[in-house]
């Protein structure tokens, strides 16, 4: 519980299945430890998502013991792509497909519903600050990171000086739907992979979960046809699509094929960033790297091995896991909140 008087922000990322919550002092103490998750109920369209938003908003005050009264600001973070001020892209995001969303201000109609002021960032601009603040500490106003957030879809994120690299529409830092080359990561008659958006070829299509359902997955299932996947009866394309994480754990072969697609595609997304905005850092989160110790490593050096960087750069610059991974959307939507009432803090855990 927070000190009588203390003011706090809570933190809001809305996924496609849960709504994830968190609660930061002003001072930067993070007063939740772990993931508090509701159901984001966002397949169900905008009114009852918004409603499930405010229901995760009460539940983690409950759960930390703080007043409605001390709460200052709330951070919203939800998949892009959207505006700068929440507007939800009216061509759709990966996680909102049903049309209601389309052009839906989500900011708005949370702030509404809260009767409290509302900032806005999309998740993975939330998962980057977060990884940002935390790796930089002090120094992170004076440094600058990419940050690429893999799950559903792939998010990202740019932060030039402490900030988050918004853009002139809010379409800054939307990574996934950069192209990439293909030549050396596709398999032997493996077609260009297509993104939901349209484009063939950028790293969504290959590094994103629904890359595995549609790309990668049924290609490789060809070259394995005795693999457990392709006989499992009554398993849809997106339940196998999400077991193949674990199978990558144990170490099949299949699914390293797989996890190797995507490393490498992350890989050259960091080479076009280095390129680009020469970071200081590079983050890898999601869902992706939510796994058990040493495939999770394998993961990032795969992505590390295949960064090009010159050799001032590779001097300077690191390649590193998202801190807090699940967490840090939410996490990252306070310390925003926190930055557009004009403070700037560095975060620390609960008791520290």
């Amino acid at each position: 519980m927070t000190a009588a008087g203390d003011r706090v922000v809570v933190g809001l990322d809305a996924g496609a299945t849960a709504n994830n919550a968190t609660v930061l002092e002003v001072s930067g103490r993070f007063l939740v430890d772990d993931l508090v998750e509701t159901p984001s109920a966002v397949r169900d369209g905008p009114t009852v998502a918004v409603a499930a938003l405010a229901a995760a908003f009460d539940h983690v005050l409950d759960l930390v013991g703080v007043p409605r009264s001390a709460v200052a600001a709330v951070g919203l973070g939800t998949p892009g792509p959207a505006s700068a001020d929440g507007v939800i892209s009216s061509r759709g995001s990966t996680n909102f497909p049903a049309t209601a969303w389309h052009g839906f201000d989500v900011r708005k109609a949370t702030e509404d519903r809260l009767g409290l002021p509302v900032f806005y960032t999309n998740d993975g601009n939330a998962a980057a600050l977060y990884a940002h603040q935390v790796h930089f500490g002090a120094e992170a106003p004076r440094r600058s990171s990419v940050a690429a957030i893999v799950g559903t879809g792939l998010g990202g994120g740019v932060i030039e000086a402490g900030r988050v690299v918004r853009g002139a529409t809010g379409a800054a830092g939307e990574l996934g739907h950069l192209q990439i080359p293909m030549d050396g990561l596709l398999g032997d008659d493996q077609q260009v992979p297509v993104c939901n958006c349209g484009l063939a070829g950028d790293v969504e299509s290959v590094a994103s979960l629904t890359g595995i359902e549609h790309n990668l997955l049924p290609y490789w299932l060809q070259r394995y046809p005795d693999h457990e996947l392709a006989h499992r009866v009554g398993v849809t394309a997106n339940a196998a699509a999400k077991l193949v994480r674990g199978y990558g754990e144990a170490g099949d072969e299949m699914a390293c094929q797989i996890f190797t697609q995507q490393a490498i595609a992350l890989g050259r997304l960091f080479t076009i960033a280095a390129n680009f905005v020469d970071p200081s850092a590079y983050f890898v989160g999601g869902g992706v790297v939510e796994a058990e110790r040493v495939f999770r490593e394998w993961f990032v050096a795969t992505v590390r091995e295949h960064t090009v960087l010159r050799p001032e750069q590779q001097a300077v610059a690191t390649v590193a896991l998202v801190p807090d991974l699940d967490m840090a959307g939410a996490r990252g939507a306070a310390l925003a909140a926190l930055a557009g009432l004009g403070r700037f803090a560095v975060p620390v855990g609960r008791g520290e």
